[in-house]
This record gives C-alpha cells, structure tokens and sequence, in this order.
C-alpha cells in the first residue's frame, strides 16, 4: 500500500510544480491570458480549476470521510467537465499569440495527467473490493512514513493552490488587472 501513498506524493508535487509554471508564469504573467478577450473563457476556466483544486486536495487526501471522499470525487467529475471546455477553447484563445505553443501543449499533458493519477491512486487509497462490493475504508488507512508524508505534501499544497485561486479570481476584473499589471511591469524579466 506505501507505493501508492509514494506515487500520489510524487504525482502531487509534480502537478504542482507544472502547475504553477503553466498556471502562474506562463499563463497570467507571460502571456497575459486575462487581458485578452479571445482568451478570456480559458481565463474563467482556469479559475474555475484553480479554485476546485485545493478542495479537491482536502477533500480527498487530508480529509477521512465518506462524505468528504464523495464531495470530492464530485467536485473531480465538474474538474474534468471543465478542463473539456478548457481543452476546447485553448485553439481559438490562442490565436493571438499564433496558437498553443506544442511545449505548452506537452505541459498540459503532464500536468493533468499527474492531476488525474492523483485521483486513480487516491481511489486505490480509499476505497476497498470485497467480492462484488466496494467499501470505503473508514479508518485510518495507514500510519507509515509513507502515508505521513503524502498528508504532509496535501496539506502544503493547499495555501500555495489557494493564492493561486485568489490570483485567478483577483484577475477577472479590469480594476484588478490594473492593480496586477502596474506592479508586474515594474519587473522587467521573464
């Protein structure tokens, strides 16, 4: 069972570092996604990703409950309705720049692809087969060095997801991206 306790933390802090490259840097500090209208949709689906993603997080590996594994197996299924429509609009949201750059492309790949071997595992995790039904294992599952670390990954992830949240939805008003842009161009590198 530790091996998959290992992967998901592998996988967490993998998604997160693609993440915020993808998400941070390249999205609202490089190439602006919120200032352009043609992009503007793939802005609100980001953000919509970006707020579901630290509960999806507490909902699935900090919390132990049924209740809390069903809100957050939900909140995965409006995550992945949403990167649908997020896939859909990146080709047009892109025309300003030329289209997705491939890298960028491979980028989204890995991330989600980490985000939902994430969910897998997690499911692995926390749910049992026994003959022809499921169980949802409502003790604690372990307390090995394995177990340990991947809630100590899950619980730093959260405030660094949340800003980025915070940041997403502080970039949906003009007013805002005004306050955001004056103090980005005052930087003059990447």
């Amino acid at each position: 069972m530790d091996i998959l306790y290992i992967l998901t933390s592998i996988f967490l802090v993998l998604f997160m570092v693609l993440a915020t490259y993808d998400g941070f840097y390249l999205h609202l500090w490089k190439y602006k996604l919120y200032q352009h209208n043609e992009s503007n949709f793939e802005h609100k689906t980001h953000t919509v990703r970006a707020i579901l993603f630290p509960i999806i997080v507490w909902c699935l590996l900090i919390e132990n409950s049924l209740e809390f594994f069903i809100i957050g197996m939900v909140l995965t299924f409006v995550d992945l309705i949403v990167l649908g429509f997020d896939a859909y609009s990146e080709k047009d949201s892109r025309d300003f720049m030329g289209g997705l750059p491939r890298w960028e492309y491979i980028i989204h790949l890995f991330a989600n692809g980490f985000h939902y071997a994430i969910i897998a595992l997690t499911i692995g995790i926390k749910l049992s087969i026994e003959g022809n039904s499921i169980y949802y294992i409502t003790a604690p599952i372990s307390t090995s060095l394995a177990s340990n670390i991947l809630t100590i990954v899950a619980e730093n992830a959260i405030p660094g997801a949340v800003i980025l949240a915070f940041l997403h939805v502080f970039l949906l008003f003009q007013n805002t991206q005004n306050i955001w842009d004056s103090y980005r161009n005052r930087i003059n590198c990447c």
